[in-house]
């Protein structure tokens, strides 16, 4: 008996199967027509694809006439979105893109050949077709070649190509720290002489490539010192370049500067998740502001609190959710909290544990030692104890409310308040065992 299909495998080769049927309608009804770019680009690569563009002769109204449940989302562009079993797919005439008027979008286009369309193509790697009928590749770019050289490389001319379309730029970098590839020469020349042009790319354009990046990359942190290098970095996150500079006591951070700090803490993430990515990369951004030499060794007094501000700044300039910033700056303002963590009274180690980011805050604990003194007692102590709280909800509901305190003879005002703290840290302190002992205590305490 064979072994069961992985759902994520089965789910793969369904859309696989779709995508090949709707190429195989458009040819029987006699339209030269091919998967496009990055799904072929992941075929040859033995990658799974994540999703599967379809190229065609066939003008978008033909399009529309072989597939009634057809959408035209870009018609004047030749798009076409095609429903097929469960899946939808994006299928595009060949074209040629003419005049661009914004860094971002052509003036005009051209229907045109498969040969004509690769050329207008941001990177060889992503400019091939397959035909899957027949399982022949169509590579007129020459990405064959830069796969197996492992390199990423403009279509034609790179100048070119970025003046087109900025985002290419950021781009390039996704895409080569994406597979660990080289940019070829010609194309990291045209990167540096057009950094500059990055800033003229919509911020929610560059939050999404940005992101992706810091999910994708093999090592994310080298794709930061890869947008450092390239002049890239300074303009989108100038906040981040600055820690490049910043000096840090050997003893505490032998591994050097603030950015070469971050970046290993980037690359030694265990797991992705974008909140946890954002808080390594904007933890110190506090440290560049606030460096004072004592005499003794430098010092970042307050840096966290600092950091917090800078980092909402520039979330909020690439207009991530409300959810997201509160959760980042958070996790920034508090994380130099944990030193005290073996100190705390349990009542405080338990609101710090039952925070709705604790395990993101947890895991920056791990990175942030690890990428400097490499001592993890603190973490050891917290994950310790949060397994021996593990059988007890973190924060239980609290046992007396307003009406109780007002009932103690307490006026109406901030002495509620107050009192509803110290009710429910000596609750959390485990030496009250019931609300009516709880009761007792603040009539004790309160009168």
């Amino acid at each position: 008996m064979s072994a069961p299909k992985h759902p994520e495998a089965t789910k793969s080769t369904a859309q696989r199967d779709a995508a090949t049927a709707v190429v195989q309608h458009l040819q029987h009804a006699g339209h030269t027509t091919y998967w496009a770019g990055g799904c072929v680009r992941d075929r040859l690569l033995g990658l799974a694809a994540l999703d599967y563009d379809i190229a065609t002769d066939a003008l978008p109204d033909q399009v529309l006439k072989h597939f009634p449940g057809a959408t035209a989302v870009g018609k004047s562009f030749g798009v076409v979105i095609v429903p097929w079993d469960t899946w939808t797919f994006e299928v595009a005439t060949f074209r040629q893109d003419h005049d661009y008027r914004d860094g971002r979008h052509p003036s005009r286009i051209t229907f045109v050949t498969p040969e004509e369309d690769a050329s207008r193509r941001d990177f060889t790697i992503n400019a091939m077709f397959y035909d899957p009928i027949n399982e022949r590749l169509h590579d007129f770019v020459g990405g064959q070649d830069d796969i197996a050289a492992r390199v990423v490389r403009c279509v034609g001319d790179a100048n070119q190509r970025f003046k087109e379309d900025h985002l290419r730029i950021l781009r390039a970098v996704r895409f080569a720290t994406r597979f660990s590839f080289s940019l070829h020469a010609d194309t990291e020349d045209a990167i540096r002489r057009h950094a500059q042009s990055v800033a003229a790319i919509s911020v929610e354009r560059i939050q999404t490539e940005l992101t992706r990046t810091l999910m994708e990359a093999q090592h994310p942190g080298q794709a930061i010192l890869i947008m450092e290098a390239l002049g890239i970095l300074n303009v989108i996150l100038p906040e981040v370049s600055a820690l490049r500079k910043q000096e840090q006591p050997p003893e505490y951070h032998p591994e050097g500067d603030v950015l070469i700090h971050t970046t290993m803490m980037l690359d030694a993430m265990q797991w992705r998740d974008p909140t946890l990515a954002y808080v390594a990369l904007f933890h110190d951004l506090g440290k560049p502001v606030t460096a004072t030499l004592d005499g003794e060794r430098i010092r970042f007094n307050c840096h966290a609190e600092r950091g917090a501000e800078i980092a909402e700044t520039i979330l909020k300039r690439y207009r991530f959710p409300t959810r997201f910033i509160a959760d980042v700056t958070h996790c920034v303002r508090n994380h130099m909290h944990f030193i005290d963590a073996k100190h705390m009274r349990r009542s405080t180690l338990r609101r710090l544990m039952g925070a709705p980011t604790f395990l993101t805050e947890l895991e920056l604990q791990r990175l942030d030692c690890e990428a400097s003194h490499g001592l993890l007692d603190i973490y050891d102590f917290l994950k310790a104890a949060r397994a021996q709280m593990a059988a007890e909800p973190v924060l239980p509901p609290p046992w007396v409310n307003g009406r109780d305190i007002l009932a103690l003879g307490i006026a109406k005002g901030p002495a509620i308040g107050k009192w509803l703290r110290k009710a429910y840290d000596a609750q959390l302190e485990g030496g009250i065992e019931s609300r009516e002992d709880l009761l007792k205590w603040l009539k004790q305490k309160a009168t």
